[in-house]
């Protein structure tokens, strides 16, 4: 249930995230309100997550879904740049997550 509850929490990083920069510096007050709704949620998943999960596993995980979420976020959503170094980058994080999964 704790890795449940987790990726959960690292998909609403994503959402926070994007509504942040929608946000326009917190000057648009609907995403605003989204991006801190979404960032309390997260927040309350990542600690009932960590429960049971070592801190160092929980928030890497977290912080790399986020990382990733944001990327592939900012590629198909908001058209940002792609290079083969940012994909392998990205792919880094991945294979990390993967490893302290494993390593879990």
């Amino acid at each position: 249930m704790a890795w449940i509850l987790l990726i959960f929490a690292g998909l609403l990083e994503v959402v926070w995230a994007y509504t942040m920069k929608l946000s326009d510096g917190f000057t648009r007050m609907g995403y605003a309100s989204i991006t801190i709704a979404a960032m309390i949620a997260s927040f309350w998943l990542l600690s009932m997550a960590m429960k049971s999960l070592p801190l160092g596993t929980a928030y890497t995980i977290w912080t790399g879904i986020g990382a990733v979420g944001a990327f592939v976020v900012g590629i198909c959503v908001l058209g940002e740049a792609v290079s083969p170094l940012r994909i392998f980058a990205a792919v880094l994080i991945v294979s990390g997550l993967l490893l302290m999964k494993i390593a879990s």
